[in-house]
Formats: C-alpha cells, structure tokens, sequence
C-alpha cells in the first residue's frame, strides 16, 4: 500500500491528487490543440470544485494561474490570461517596521502610555477630566488582566502620574467615586431596561 505522504508533494493541495494527476496527463499530450482542450476541461473541473468562488471578478484568471504553478509552468498553450510568472512566486514580502520603543509597563501598552501623553496635553475643562478617568479605567482593566488578583486604586494612581511625569494627578479617592457613580449609572440603566421589557411583556398578555 502507497501513502500520500511517499508520494510526491502536491503543489496546490486543496485540488487534490487526482487533478494533479489529470495536469500531468495533459503535460504528455503531444498534438497542441488537443492539450488545449485539455487544459480547458481542467479548468472546468478546478471550478467547479469551488462553485461559491465563481461570481467573483478574477475567478477564472486565479484557476489559470494554478493550473500553470500545478504544471510547473511547463504547460505550453494559450493561456485566456496573462499568468503569473514562477520568479514572483518566490518574491518575499518586504519587511513590516515594528516600532523600537521600550514599553515600560507591558500590560498596559503602548496605546495607552500615547494616549496618557496626549491627555496631559489636553486643555484643563470637564473632557479632560472625562477623558482621564476613562484611561485610568482602561488601565485597571488592562492590570487586572494580568494580574487576577484585587487591583489597588492607588496603583493605577501612582502609575498614571509616572506616565504622565506628573502632569496628571488624580486621587485614589477620584477614582473610587468615579467607579461607585459608574456602578451606580449602569445599575439604573438595567433597571430601566427591566422596567421597560416588564411593560413590553404585559402589554403583550393584553393582546391575548
């Protein structure tokens, strides 16, 4: 018994060995026209494997494209398209520049640390308050995602303030109220939500 692993590797698996095998038939075709027709039945095949793929706009120019990399490109016909050409398959993508810059405290990011330093540079008004709170709460979440353990107001405080270099200082006590009105705020809104679907449900038993 032969295993697909002794046999040689498939260009383009997702075909499967027996379209494989059916390009390498038309590769032996000697009479031109004939290996033409062939090369179209395969094309017909390869698509209809895919029937979900077929409205869309280079369809047809992809499935020639593969039938040239699963010929290896030896396959001499007219090819519909201009192919793709086997050195460009080869091309490596150029590099993705990553930005250097430490990152002081890891669980909270560099996002956060820039919008930190954009904050401090906020003019004073109640959006700067706002938007210090809303980062000091990302913060937390942030920490608390990487430490499972009861996060301390104060630690979000005293790094908030070293990120900032002092520009931003806000209390323990700030922060505490901040959450107690927020837990305060979500807690009306789910009661409102409950009184709301308490009256959608009874004014449908009325209708029955």
């Amino acid at each position: 018994m032969e295993y697909n692993t002794q046999r040689r590797r498939l260009p383009l698996p997702q075909y499967g060995r027996s379209v494989q095998n059916m390009v390498d038939y038309c590769l032996t075709i000697e009479d031109r026209e004939e290996r033409q027709r062939c090369a179209s039945t395969i094309i017909n095949i390869m698509g209809g494997m895919f029937p979900r793929l077929r409205d869309s706009e280079d369809f047809k120019h992809k499935l020639w494209d593969h039938l040239a990399i699963m010929s290896d490109f030896k396959l001499d016909i007219d090819y519909p398209f201009e192919i793709v050409k086997k050195e460009d398959l080869t091309i490596k993508p150029d590099p993705i520049p990553y930005s250097q810059g430490n990152i002081r405290y890891r669980y909270y990011g560099r996002i956060l640390e820039l919008m930190i330093q954009r904050a401090a540079e906020y003019p004073e008004g109640e959006e700067k308050k706002q938007l210090i709170w809303l980062i000091a709460c990302c913060m937390k979440r942030s920490y608390s995602n990487w430490n499972k353990d009861n996060v301390d107001n104060q630690k979000i405080v005293d790094d908030l303030k070293e990120y900032s270099h002092g520009a931003i200082e806000l209390t323990k006590e700030d922060l505490d109220a901040c959450e107690q009105l927020a837990a305060q705020r979500r807690s009306a809104g789910q009661k409102k939500q409950s009184n709301a679907q308490r009256k959608q449900n009874m004014g449908q038993r009325r209708k029955f």
